[in-house]
């Protein structure tokens, strides 16, 4: 057997992307399959993204930053082996997961705290800052992380807006003087496989806002307020982020680093994968094994595992992909570029029990696969 490279995605709530793939690489083992295992975690610019780029090196940062509701909390970024390239992950700072289901607030819920580990990042030297934009818990258009920066949002009588996107359409004047003047020289990249506006039907209030907690109600005003608030922008920044493709990302956080850090989006997946040296690894190998938590009818829109797929189908190396939950059609997934699904469930069980066991049951997959990797068809015609 060639080289098997081993590149899943975090099984959430579960497993890290390492984790996964390590437990991928001791099933394959068990089973006796011979052959090469090169382990490339992965990450789309969501959960797992920062762990993905120092998985083969780097320093984590840890620092203390605002949570989405302007607590204190713990979070990290970091810093890859050039010296020059930071990774932050804005759900460490600002995401869902950091907060209880009853203290989901899509009105209220700032990025102040991805401001403050972008400074840290730029105060660190770094000159190429990739930020992971999945996974938030917000709807500000980014406005908490540009006040972080030094970007001041008044309202009529010149007082700095509450946090939120609930206090954007407050807005009347724009003061950047006080914004860093380093990040003229600093690439900002934005990690994202999300397509959506900043406002509008697929904007990042209309699709995204529920998930965070907005009413119908909060839904119509987030839509006014960011509406309001990169039109202020537009007439006083001079930069025009209403209907941009991908603006919508993390609650529009991706519109506010375009109008101010100069911000430009490009595929999580492939950026993380060019970073790793994924292509060159395909010259050897004779499989992929990739996988996350649950494939549904939003994987084929970018998300890691087709991107996976899709590069190695270009060299002619197959991928199959191990799942906690399969809620598509195969052939959909077939045709976007993966040869075959395993779900790794293999009795039913709860969602609890599921997550507890998740390591043993991807290795339990991994096992079985190699196993049905090394059985040869007999010919008994003759």
């Amino acid at each position: 057997m060639k080289t098997i490279i081993i590149a899943p995605g975090a099984f959430k709530h579960s497993l890290s992307a390492r984790e996964a793939a390590e437990a991928m690489a001791r099933g394959l083992e068990r089973s006796g399959l011979e052959g090469e295992r090169v382990i490339l975690p992965i990450a789309d610019g969501g959960n797992g993204t920062l762990d993905a780029f120092l998985a083969n090196g780097g320093e984590r940062i840890e620092t203390t930053v605002r949570d989405p509701l302007n607590r204190p909390t713990r979070a990290a970024l970091g810093l890859l082996p050039d010296g020059e390239t930071a990774v932050v992950e804005m759900a460490l700072a600002s995401g869902l997961e950091l907060l209880r289901a009853d203290e989901l607030d899509a009105l209220g819920a700032s990025t102040y705290g991805t401001g403050q580990l972008l400074q840290t990042a730029l105060e660190r030297g770094a000159r190429r800052i990739v930020v992971g934009m999945g996974g938030s818990a917000t709807v500000d258009g980014g406005a908490g992380a540009l006040q972080a920066l030094g970007v001041r949002l008044l309202d009529a009588q010149g007082v700095d807006i509450p946090p939120g996107g609930g206090g954007l359409s407050r807005v009347t004047q724009v003061d950047s003087s006080r914004l860093d003047a380093r990040w003229r020289e600093v690439d900002v990249i934005i990690a994202s496989d999300v397509t959506n506006p900043t406002i509008g039907e697929t904007g990042a209030a209309a699709v995204f806002g529920p998930q965070k907690g907005a009413s119908a109600e909060d839904v119509v005003i987030l839509e006014h307020n960011l509406t309001h608030f990169f039109g202020v922008v537009r007439e006083q920044v001079g930069v025009d982020v209403l209907a941009v493709e991908g603006g919508g990302a993390a609650g529009a956080l991706s519109a506010g680093l375009m109008a101010f850090l100069g911000g430009r989006i490009e595929s999580g997946v492939d950026l993380l994968l060019d970073f790793n040296g994924f292509d060159a690894h395909l010259k050897n190998a004779g499989l992929v094994l990739t996988g996350e938590g649950q494939m549904d009818a939003q994987t084929v829109y970018g998300k890691g595992p087709i991107g996976v797929a899709r590069r190695a189908r270009e060299q002619g190396v197959a991928t199959v992909a191990l799942v906690g939950g399969l809620n598509t059609d195969d052939a959909v997934l077939h045709e976007a570029g993966i040869a075959a699904v395993l779900p790794v469930i293999p009795k039913p069980m709860t969602l609890e029990a599921a997550l507890e066991q998740a390591a043993a049951l991807v290795e339990g997959a991994a096992l079985r696969l190699g196993y049905l990797l090394q059985i040869q068809v007999m010919d008994r015609s003759s």
